[in-house]
């Protein structure tokens, strides 16, 4: 990994604080061009219009310039789109450790997920119920167990 990538694989997302850019699968890449030592940052939204885009990409440009790339660029693409299954497995444990319940792994394409239960993060009991479609953030929906009574963030598969 070049200290590039790893500089900008090391931007904490800041809507989730726990984990990087990099584990939620929104850093598609990082290339140095030979010539000039330019380093371009490819990055994807969670979602069209998702607020934390314009703080990410100042972040991103923040830890270049003090990994020694002051002339970076950050390139926003929108396709393809993000999916919950671009959350490494190392994203996922720490979503869980921060009470956030991640989403299934959506595999096929065909087939169309459907959320009936949610375990609990905290204590991983499959009683729980959603409380709002939206939590605090619009990527993720409110939920409350139903053997530990305490309620959690569940992200969205997308």
């Amino acid at each position: 990994m070049t200290d590039a990538r790893a500089a900008a694989a090391a931007v904490v997302d800041p809507e989730i604080r726990v984990i990087t850019i990099d584990e939620l699968g929104i850093l598609r890449a990082v290339d140095e061009e030979p010539d000039t030592g330019r380093v371009v940052v490819t990055i994807t939204p969670t979602y069209t219009g998702c607020p934390a885009m314009d703080v990410i990409r100042e972040d991103i440009r923040r830890a270049l310039a003090a990994a020694g790339h002051p002339d970076a660029e950050v390139r926003t693409v929108y396709h393809p789109a993000w999916s919950t299954d671009w959350i490494s497995e190392a994203g996922r444990a720490k979503l869980a450790a921060a009470g956030i319940a991640p989403p299934a792994p959506r595999g096929d394409d065909t087939v169309v997920p459907l959320t009936l239960a949610v375990r609990c993060p905290r204590c991983g009991s499959p009683e729980t119920t959603q409380i709002s479609r939206f939590g605090s953030t619009a990527c993720k929906a409110l939920w409350r167990c139903r053997s530990c009574s305490e309620p959690f963030d569940h992200l969205k598969a997308l």
